[in-house]
């Protein structure tokens, strides 16, 4: 049995499935979200970084400036775990921290330019994986994937 197989059978998932269909998704998700997770991290391995580190410097990167509280709640994460995030990051002068002019208690995270180098390098082959992680989809498919998938994150959001 291949190892695909073997985690499908233990989860009950996959084809001929006799879960309840919400349990099969949040299953199913679940394992795609690891494997995805875990692919990445082997892609990011060699420099030191992880799809955790990379899920934050996209956030900051889109937000601007956010605050720490800003981009825990983008990852969905918890303060102290993201301040860990941030701590790695900054000692890889890839993300800096600044006090907000307007609130020197608060601080505002950004990128540097050493990261801004370093994704210009990467992203084109990083891309072309995860398009081939996707690749048996067709793009009608990926966009309903997307939609379904929003449309969950959506209601958890409002939860």
């Amino acid at each position: 049995m291949s190892r695909e197989n073997k985690t499908e059978v233990l989860l009950g998932i996959g084809p001929g499935s006799r879960l309840e269909p919400s349990i099969r998704a949040f299953r199913t998700t679940l394992t795609l979200a690891q494997k995805l997770r875990y692919a990445m991290d082997e892609r990011l391995r060699a420099d030191g970084l992880t799809t955790q580190q990379a899920a934050l410097i996209t956030v900051v990167s889109a937000a601007g400036k956010p605050s720490l509280a800003e981009a825990a709640a983008a990852l969905g994460s918890t303060h102290q775990n993201v301040a860990q995030i941030v701590a790695a990051l900054v000692r890889k002068d890839m993300l800096q921290v600044e006090p907000d002019p307007a609130d020197k208690r608060r601080k505002l995270l950004s990128t540097t330019n050493r990261n801004a180098a370093y994704w210009k390098e990467r992203d084109e082959g990083d891309f072309g994986a995860v398009a081939d992680w996707f690749g048996e989809l067709s793009p009608a498919e990926l966009e309903t994937f997307c939609e379904l998938s929003d449309r969950v994150i959506g209601r958890l959001d409002d939860a």
